[in-house]
């Protein structure tokens, strides 16, 4: 039997589908349903290598934790991430096909109606309820011919769509009616209703809105969600970045606490690295595309970027070169991983030309490293602890990190420098040396995303950091794993209790 499927689209970009995808994948799994997350096509620098190597998008890797599965690359068959202002690197059942331009990629739609209705099929056979996302708007007139993520998708899965819209934006009235407007006829029969979203206020002041709005639209209100801060959990893009963002420490308030820069690079991607270290009651971070604002910063991470040569000559034309060699000089910690590990060294080299028209481009010389891109994409998950010579290894007899590559080209050590990590990847069983370590352990190189997400390491790098700076150790009591599971459960409680969850249940039911 064919599983049911309910699809979340929304009246624009950030209109909060993804964390509703996942508050209802985590509630239906509650509940005691066996669901799973879809996305047909996705656009964002976010990404998530699988068990089997292969690179979705990462929040159907986040709405999959949620629904208690491993991520699969069917949840997320097509994947874009932007390489420019028009154009993409396009990634199909999780392996890289090319980089294409607008108008170039809608020329495939043949071959990516094809991936996504095979994904989706073998999903519906799989699970018995599909929690399947839209992207952007469903009625974008210009695209919608083209359309491969929103109401096509709801026709392949034959699916009950609910609407959502972002109240705190403004123009909840406009945006709801103006879509429904332009949904003909047939597709205006698949929704069950609508969710505002992102709510502020006195919910009172807002009844005779829902009520003109039910009778406009002749579709029910499924609940008034109210603004969840502070939620913890992955969002899919860099546009939450401008929400997640703190004040610049000043010296007297980061005296005891570790404060942690993160250069804002234009291509940064994977910005979830940083998560667990968000949670952190005794650290602080924060993101700046601004040198000056880096001065007060404990450690300096130079984050994973999708076009690692455009972000690199993008620091030295906004004079960041000299505000990292200063911190450096300084005897701050810096931290540089994936597409920032490339930048740390004497050179990247792009022969085949794959991000940039040049062949080659001087790093920033930090560490004696020379990445060589490749158009290969390495995507697998491992593990690893500190190589024989890392200066602050400890004992290795377990893993202390866990988490994923996602990367093009390999970095090669030069004389004298050392690794790391010794990686173990999991779908191979390979061993293998990975990162480098300036002599002091002040500077470090790691290809491996999600190192902090592990209890382990992530107190022992914040310690080794804070040991550095002077600052008194300090135990780290959050474990980042167990910590993801609360919040799931957390957004799961603030859904339930402001959805008409008996609304939902019964539009599923009238797919049987």
């Amino acid at each position: 039997m064919a599983a049911q499927a309910l699809m979340v689209l929304g009246t624009a970009s950030d209109a909060g589908k993804s964390l509703t995808v996942a508050a209802l994948c985590r509630i239906l799994r509650q509940d005691g349903f066996d669901v799973a997350p879809f996305k047909a096509q996705n656009m964002a620098l976010n990404s998530f290598a699988t068990r089997e190597g292969h690179e979705i998008g990462r929040a159907q890797a986040v709405q999959a934790q949620a629904a208690g599965l491993e991520p699969h690359v069917d949840m997320n068959p097509i994947l874009l991430k932007p390489t420019s202002d028009v154009g993409s690197q396009v990634i199909i059942n999780g392996k890289v096909t090319g980089n294409f331009k607008g108008v170039d990629y809608y020329e495939l739609k043949p071959l990516l109606l094809d991936a996504v209705t095979a994904a989706y099929q073998r999903m519906a056979t799989r699970h018995e309820i599909i929690v399947i996302e839209g992207a952007g708007s469903p009625v974008e007139m210009n695209l919608k011919d083209r359309d491969v993520v929103n109401l096509k998708m709801a026709e392949i899965a034959n699916a009950k769509c609910l609407l959502v819209t972002d109240i705190d934006r403004g123009g909840v009235f406009a945006s709801l009616v103006g879509t429904y407007a332009l949904l003909e006829p047939a597709e205006r029969a698949r929704f069950c209703g609508f969710l505002i979203n992102k709510f502020r206020g006195d919910i009172s002041l807002f009844l005779p809105g829902i009520d003109y709005l039910e009778e406009r639209l002749s579709q029910p209100c499924l609940g008034v969600i109210p603004y969840l801060h502070n939620h913890g959990i992955d969002d899919e893009d860099s546009v939450s970045l401008e929400r997640r963002a703190v004040p610049p420490p000043n010296a007297a308030s980061a005296e005891e606490k570790l404060s942690v820069c993160i250069v804002g690079l234009p291509y940064l991607s994977n910005f979830t690295d940083f998560t667990a270290l968000e949670h952190l009651t005794n650290v602080i971070v924060y993101y700046t595309r601004r040198p000056v604002e880096a001065r007060f910063a404990d450690v300096l991470i130079l984050p994973g970027s999708k076009n690692t040569i455009s972000d690199l000559l993008w620091l030295r034309e906004n004079s960041w070169e000299s505000a990292i060699e200063e911190h450096v000089a300084n005897g701050k910690p810096l931290l540089g991983i994936c597409g920032g590990f490339q930048m740390l060294g004497r050179e990247i080299r792009d022969p085949h030309r794959i991000e940039s028209d040049v062949e080659s481009v001087a790093g920033l010389n930090l560490l004696n490293v020379t990445t060589i891109l490749a158009r290969e994409k390495i995507t697998r998950q491992a593990t690893a602890r500190f190589s024989e010579s890392a200066c602050f290894a400890r004992d290795r007899s377990d893993p202390l990190f866990t988490g994923y590559e996602i990367h093009l080209g390999d970095t090669l050590l030069g004389e004298g420098t050392q690794p790391l990590f010794q990686l173990q990847r999991l779908a191979d069983k390979e061993s293998l040396r990975d990162g480098a370590i300036s002599a002091d352990g002040r500077i470090l190189g790691t290809y491996l995303h999600g190192l902090f997400d592990s209890a382990e390491g992530l107190a022992l790098l914040v310690n080794h950091w804070r040991r550095i700076r002077g600052k008194r150790a300090s135990t780290i009591v959050v474990d980042p794993l167990a910590e993801r599971e609360r919040r799931y459960d957390q957004l799961a409680d603030h859904y339930r209790r402001n959805l008409k969850l008996d609304l939902i249940y019964r539009a599923l039911d009238h797919q049987r």
